[in-house]
């Protein structure tokens, strides 16, 4: 629970201080409305993500595996216009408090969020605890 609260905080942290510096991207409000655009980002971000892997499943098991040739490039095309897309759709939700230029603004904004959601990772989490208990065995 600390780690989705902190991943918020720092959501809202780049949406408030970060953003703005970043040519293209117009954020407009306090940081409480930085929390609000960070959750609906977090939403929007855990509904296309949900809505792309349960339509990847589908498919692949509808062609026995053959659409993973397809599939797999697209995913690693995927990673960076995933978060640009969601940045953009958080943008029409909340025009008067954050909006873009372009696509390339969104696309470097979505890039930075994405590198949050990697050091924010459940995953990463473990491995620290891991190797913090490996250090202290050793």
């Amino acid at each position: 629970m600390k780690l989705y609260l902190f991943r918020l905080v720092l959501i809202a942290s780049t949406f408030y201080f970060i953003f703005p510096m970043i040519p293209g991207i117009q954020f407009h409000g306090d940081f409480g409305h930085a929390l609000a655009a960070g959750a609906l980002f977090a939403f929007l971000g855990w509904v296309v993500e949900s809505i792309a892997v349960a339509l990847s499943a589908i498919i692949t098991i509808g062609t026995l595996g053959l659409a993973l040739l397809v599939l797999v490039p697209l995913w690693l095309f995927g990673f960076w216009f995933i978060p640009a897309l969601v940045l953009r759709w958080t943008a029409e939700f909340i025009p008067s408090v954050l909006s873009f230029t372009g696509w390339a603004p969104a696309i470097w904004g979505g890039l930075l969020m994405f590198c949050i959601g990697i050091v924010t990772s459940g995953d990463v989490k473990k491995r620290v605890k891991q190797t913090k208990k490996t250090e202290t065995n050793a």
